[in-house]
This record gives structure tokens, C-alpha cells and sequence, in this order.
């Protein structure tokens, strides 16, 4: 676990590394990429050892009997979050983003509306238009420098169009973990619009001490009816390359209706990712992610105070996540000037805040699962970048 380790994954086929020159200018000789989802530390030895057995038998065939894994993910569940999972409520997808698609196929038609509370993981937006849906952006309200919903002017929005609601809980980009009574105004909404609820809590797992995440399911059973819940070992454990993911769906008929379209798409599992997932969800990857979440609580804390340290920048509070989703409105700069200081000056690749939807414009997010020597010089750089406002 030495999160310390400076690991140079340059020249590694790194989407986070290799693609920031193309797409915003930085070049991987001189910058910081801090704008895609993985971490640069190794993941848990558990499960490079599960990998290393794979190599050493040399055969890689179909994968089959899947128990083990789904038992994994039951331990996983009940000891970590308290949720019973139904091994038969498990669908095994090739990641999230290709979850979320399954799940627009299922439970909509083309031109049906689909929910985004925005600003909002931008994946959402992508594949909701790819599928020829609309996307409804339902923004949320930023009070005492965080989000929180407003059902009210949600509940004047919607027009019978809409078919699906999209939560993301834990929040991305704002780091938020929603209360219970939060959850419950969200399952509350989707009952009174008939709304299929589907809850990605990916980063469930990324949760900074004096937080905790509530699995939706365990919010209000009288939802079950139309609830879906999208969850994943590839972001809690760095593990994403391997675009393994599951939807859990505890309601037969609702289940019956994702199983159709499931089919329907020949969906098969990855060996490679099923392997790894299994041996992360045990008592070493519980250990693993205890030790990140100290680690990155340390990254959290420097790079808010770097930031609070420049006129008219602000990190919104940071509750899960490795995303801090920061706030230059109080610069006075428009979007195209601080986004050139900190590419251009500063040199950190960050996602662009107006890709989030609707709220989104005056962020930039940063990726802080780094190591710590990096967050410090992605805070030198940026004070460096906004000098004259000091």
C-alpha cells in the first residue's frame, strides 16, 4: 500500500496520461493528468495475485460457474453497506457506462425523456442522446457551497415524457453522499412521475471518514418495483481498464424486462474482470480501501487548502470521490481564461465543468488519486497560474 510510489504510466496505452496531449494540449513530458476517473496507485495485491494465477495457468477460455463471484459480491454488500444481495438479481455488464446504455434500451423508447440531476457524470448525457432519448436536466441547487435538490421545481418540469430518472450516489462531480431523507425525496419523486429509478453508486466505496453511503434499495422497499442499482468493483479498486459491472435488479418483472434486452445485446462476462472483482471484494481489498480513503483524505485536505489560498477559487467540500469539483465564478474570469491558466500555465489536464450539463460552467475537476508529491505540485502550479490575484 505505498500510495507514495511515483509510478510513470507514460507510453502504457494510459487514456488518463497518453490521450491529455490530443485533447487538451498538455504534454505527459511536463504535466499532471488529473482529469480521468483511475487512480495512479496499484490496486490491492489480492488482486495481482488473482490476475498472476490467470497468466501462470495460460489458458484463457470462456468463464463459467459464477458463484464465487456472485458470493463476493453478497460478502461485499452485507459487510461493507448492510444490503442483502439476491445472487439471482445479478447481471454482470462490461462496466457502467455500458450498464447505463442497457438500462436506456430496456426501460425507454426513442424520444422518452431520461432525468439527469446536473451537473452530473457526462457518460449520462452521451449515451442518453446516442440512444435517440432526451435528456431532461433537472439542476441542482447549490446552497452553503454544496448541492442539494430542489423536487419542487423538478416536480414542474416534468411533462409525462419522461421515463427514467439517473441518480449518481455518491455524487460526480460534486463529492456529495445524499442523506437518507434525500434518497427517500428521490425515490418519492420517481414514485409520483412513474419513473424507473436507477441508482449508480460506483463510488459507494469512496467514502471519506465521518460519511456514509446509503445504498438506495435499503432507503424505501416500496420501490423495488422500479429500482435498479449500478455498482462496480472497477472504480474502488483502480481496476477500470477491466470494464467490469453489475446492475442489480431485486424486482422480478422489472428484472424480467432488463434480462430481454440483456439477451437481446449477446452479453457474455469478461474472465479477466469477474477474477478480479472476486478477489478484490474480500477482507484484504477491505484493508486496501481502508488505507486509500486515509490517503486520500490527506490529498482532500491539501489540495483544498492550495485552493482556498487563491482569491475567488473554492473546492466544493469534498464527502466522497477522488473528484474535486472546483469553483473559479468568484475570479470573474470566464470559462475559456481559467481553463487557459491551468492548462497552459499551470499544465494540469482537468475535465471541463460545462461537460457535467447545466451548473457545470464555472468547474474544472481534478482527479486527486495521485500521489501526494503531485497534489503538492498541482498546487504550486495553480497558485503559480493565479498569482496576480493574490
Amino acid at each position: 500500500m505505498n500510495f507514495d510510489e511515483i509510478i510513470d504510466r507514460r507510453g502504457t496505452h494510459s487514456s488518463k496520461w497518453d490521450m491529455m496531449e490530443p485533447i487538451y494540449g498538455v504534454s505527459p513530458e511536463e504535466g499532471l493528468a488529473m482529469w480521468v476517473a483511475d487512480m495512479d496507485f496499484r490496486p490491492p495485491a489480492c488482486v495481482s495475485q488473482a490476475l498472476q494465477s490467470m497468466v501462470d495457468h495460460g489458458i484463457y477460455g470462456y468463464f463459467g460457474d459464477d458463484a464465487a463471484y456472485k458470493a463476493a459480491i453478497g460478502w461485499w454488500m452485507k459487510s461493507r453497506h448492510g444490503w442483502e444481495v439476491d445472487p439471482a438479481a445479478i447481471f454482470t455488464t462490461h462496466g457502467l457506462v455500458n450498464a447505463t446504455a442497457l438500462c436506456i434500451e430496456a426501460f425507454t423508447a426513442p424520444g422518452d425523456g431520461v432525468v439527469l440531476f446536473t451537473p452530473v457524470y457526462h457518460a449520462f448525457a452521451r449515451v442518453i442522446r446516442a440512444a435517440g432519448r432526451e435528456v431532461v436536466e433537472c439542476p441542482l441547487a447549490k446552497r452553503d457551497g454544496r448541492y442539494e435538490m430542489d423536487f419542487a421545481a423538478y416536480d414542474a418540469q416534468m411533462t409525462g415524457r419522461e421515463k427514467v430518472v439517473i441518480l449518481c450516489s455518491p455524487h460526480n462531480p460534486g463529492g456529495r453522499v445524499w442523506t437518507r431523507d434525500e434518497l427517500q425525496a428521490v425515490a418519492d419523486f420517481a414514485r409520483r412521475h412513474d419513473l424507473v429509478l436507477i441508482s449508480d453508486e460506483i463510488h459507494h466505496d469512496l467514502v471519506y471518514p465521518g460519511q456514509r453511503h446509503t445504498v438506495m434499495d435499503l432507503v424505501d422497499d416500496r420501490i423495488r418495483d422500479r429500482l435498479v442499482i449500478l455498482s462496480a468493483t472497477t472504480k474502488s479498486f483502480n481496476i477500470a481498464g477491466v470494464h467490469n459491472g453489475n446492475v442489480i435488479i431485486h424486482d422480478p418483472a422489472l428484472r424480467a424486462k432488463f434480462a430481454a434486452r440483456f439477451a437481446a445485446m449477446g452479453m457474455s462476462a469478461n474472465s479477466f474482470g469477474m477474477i478480479m472483482a472476486t478477489a478484490a471484494y474480500s477482507p484484504e481489498g477491505a484493508e486496501w480501501i481502508d488505507a486509500l480513503m486515509g490517503y486520500l483524505d490527506g490529498n482532500r485536505k491539501l489540495l483544498d487548502e492550495g485552493i482556498a489560498a487563491i482569491p475567488g477559487v473554492s473546492s466544493m467540500p469534498l464527502e466522497a470521490t477522488y473528484l474535486s469539483w472546483v469553483d473559479f465564478s468568484g475570479t470573474g474570469m470566464a470559462a475559456d481564461e481559467f481553463t487557459r491558466r491551468v492548462e497552459k500555465e499551470a499544465k494540469i489536464a482537468v475535465n471541463h465543468g460545462a461537460s457535467f450539463g447545466t451548473g457545470g460552467e464555472n468547474f474544472l475537476r481534478f482527479n486527486i488519486a495521485t500521489p501526494r508529491a503531485r497534489i503538492s505540485e498541482a498546487v504550486e502550479r495553480l497558485q503559480k497560474a493565479f498569482a496576480d490575484l493574490q
